[in-house]
């Protein structure tokens, strides 16, 4: 059986209609499987010499590999932070049937 090659992107927002925005925008495009919207969080950071505090609402969005190169662009053109964070993480296994249900969401339409 092929492995189905699958990420988890972690980023932030800074509320929740951005988050609610971005997450939509990114299903919608095919560029994600599955958004997770999670509860907000307080972020510390250090930012332009300073240490920065700032209430964000953490994204995990299910995608796969060969969608990231656009999911990134996706995120930087719509997301209201000059440098907004983008991590993917390989899902080095699961639910076999999970991972092929976020290749087939995740596929370009045709």
């Amino acid at each position: 059986m092929r492995r189905v090659t699958a990420l988890l992107v972690l980023t932030n927002l800074p509320d929740q209609s951005a988050a609610r925005s971005l997450a939509e925008r990114l299903v919608e495009a095919r560029l994600a499987a599955c958004v997770n919207i999670l509860a907000p969080c307080r972020s510390v950071y250090r930012w332009q010499g300073k240490v920065e505090t700032a209430d964000e609402v953490p994204l995990l969005i299910k995608t796969s590999a060969a969608r990231l190169a656009e999911l990134t662009a996706a995120i930087r053109a719509s997301h209201p932070y000059e440098l907004p964070e983008v991590v993917a993480l390989d899902i080095a296994a699961g639910l076999p049937e999970y991972l092929a249900w976020v290749a087939a969401e995740t596929a370009p339409s045709t």
